[in-house]
């Protein structure tokens, strides 16, 4: 029987795993994921105790579009009640606790903006329509601001737009446009953001965990502290075959010996490799662990262009990296304070700081409460190398305290709601170096194709995989490279639902011109 191995244990590979079994008619015995770090899941983990302070990178955004994500999760049984499928979990908590909010954007004043005006003049409509209409082979290495002018970046939708998919004004303008085509449908909807759907709780519990029980139920293996270092190939480029996988497993060298028939799906690169977590007390390292898993991708890659430039990512941390922190309480002052000062029930929404140097969001989940007993939220902020406006030095220098401080600074809590807050909380950030490496200015060879041509048994998964019109910062995107690549690997009839695209329905595009020239 043929094998399948898997070098990463994020969502595209945990998909792949299930695609292999579902589509692919593969045993669960018979596929292997290879996993550096002890935790199965990639950038969705979470961790910590409510003493300590919980910690999780990120988080994860869904919406009615995500076809491949809710078509996989449709076959994976919830945790809690195995009658009830992921997909159905997901869209029963948006019909449950749906999204309305009336601040998502606050002011240098402590004010709620009014989101219903895009805040665009003139020529921000004429060079966003431009944006959309350009074919994407002319925005190849373009960033942003190459085509908007400097209020385009003080406008409301901006604000928005950048703080909901993580981006900066210099990126890539390809991924930009992408972003925009694919989400245009969600154009009247984005100051309240009802159209987002979130999970019930956090990525991890309510993703990563149902599929890897559902995985390991079939027998396939996940091999923890596993850092596959390299790729053997066959002779030759015209027919491009893995022979040998070599590994290091716990610190000892190993080498597989891929068959004919074998399989070996590749996540190249990762957002979240060489993150450094800080505490309470203390700021996260400085200097970024050594990136195992852009290594692998360099060597691949060397002397091949059909496998992609991992050097237009990884050789840019000043403008890839971010920051994250996760607040842990038992207190709920924070949470009464906040829904005093928002109007609405806390929960699930984002809260921008557009004062704020550090350009701060937080969010709190409509649950954040942990089975420890606390309640847990987070935030991030897109420019953590500035200075903070009542911190006087850069976010990546902070202790977790000291972020805390900076955020109850744009928040117009009582000093004794704030100081109770500070004495009640525990804070934990975490630096990410790479974390919007997937958005910076790129040329359209510089991700590989999921199945390079010639391919025989090796595939690249995740976002840095080369999937057209979709947006590499979702889930549906480590999904959709996750099946395109089990399906044309096996040739099977049964491919990908297409990419929505919304602009080109009339009634969506009519829409989207109507909020953008709300005033």
């Amino acid at each position: 029987m043929a094998k399948a191995y898997l070098v990463g244990s994020g969502v595209a590979a945990l998909a792949a795993a299930t695609f292999l079994i579902r589509d692919g008619g593969f045993d669960g015995a018979d596929i292997h994921l290879f996993e550096e770090r002890r935790e199965i899941g990639g950038g969705p983990d979470a961790d910590g105790t409510a003493c300590a302070g919980h910690t999780m990178r990120g988080g994860r955004m869904f919406e009615a579009e995500f076809r491949c994500t809710h078509d996989l999760l449709s076959g994976i049984p919830t945790l809690d009640d195995p009658s009830v499928s992921v997909t159905q979990h997901i869209l029963a908590g948006h019909e449950d606790f749906a999204r309305d909010d009336i601040a998502r954007l606050v002011d240098g004043d402590g004010k709620i903006v009014d989101t219903r005006s895009t805040g665009f003049s003139e020529r921000d409509r004429l060079e966003l329509l431009r944006c959309l209409a350009t074919p994407e082979g002319h925005l190849d290495g373009k960033r942003i601001t190459d085509c908007f002018g400097e209020h385009f970046f003080s406008t409301n939708f901006w604000f928005i737009w950048c703080t909901t998919f993580a981006f900066q004004p210099w990126h890539s303008a390809i991924e930009f446009r992408r972003s925009l085509r694919r989400f245009l449908h969600l154009f009247p909807e984005l100051s309240s953001m009802s159209g987002i759907h979130r999970t019930r709780c956090t990525p991890c519990p309510s993703i990563v965990r149902p599929l890897t029980a559902w995985l390991r139920e079939r027998g396939v293996t996940l091999h923890t502290g596993c850092h596959v270092t390299d790729l053997h190939l066959a002779p030759g480029r015209r027919n491009t075959t893995v022979k040998t996988i070599c590994l290091s497993r716990h610190g000892r060298d190993e080498k597989i010996t891929v068959a004919p028939d074998d399989l070996v799906l590749v996540t190249n690169g990762s957002v979240t490799d060489a993150s450094s977590v800080g505490s309470h007390t203390a700021a996260p390292s400085p200097r970024p662990h050594r990136s195992d898993a852009w290594l692998l991708w360099n060597r691949l890659a060397r002397g091949r262009d059909d496998f992609g430039n991992p050097a237009a990512f990884a050789k840019h941390m000043k403008e890839s990296r971010g920051e994250s922190f996760t607040v842990t309480t038992e207190d709920p002052v924070f949470l009464k304070a906040l829904e005093e000062f928002s109007g609405r029930e806390s929960g699930g929404g984002l809260m921008t700081f557009t004062g704020s140097n550090w350009l701060l969001t937080i969010v709190v989940p409509r649950r954040p409460v942990r089975p420890d007993g606390a309640s847990v939220w987070w935030g991030y902020g897109l420019f953590p190398g500035r200075a903070g406006d009542h911190t006087p030095k850069p976010m990546t220098m902070c202790s977790g305290r000291e972020i805390l401080e900076e955020v109850l600074h744009h928040l117009p809590f009582d000093e004794p709601v704030a100081a109770r807050v500070l004495e009640t909380s525990t804070v934990v950030p975490c630096l990410m170096p790479y974390l919007n490496s997937q958005f910076l200015a790129r040329r359209h060879d510089d991700r590989p194709k999921v199945v390079p041509e010639g391919s025989v048994n090796l595939a690249f998964i995740g976002p840095f995989a080369e999937v057209p019109d979709d947006v590499v910062s979702t889930v549906e995107y480590s999904v959709r490279t996750a099946w395109t690549a089990v399906a044309r690997l096996l040739r099977l009839d049964k491919q990908p639902p297409p990419v929505h695209k919304g602009h080109h329905d009339p009634r969506v595009l009519a829409a989207a011109l109507e909020t953008m020239h709300r005033r």
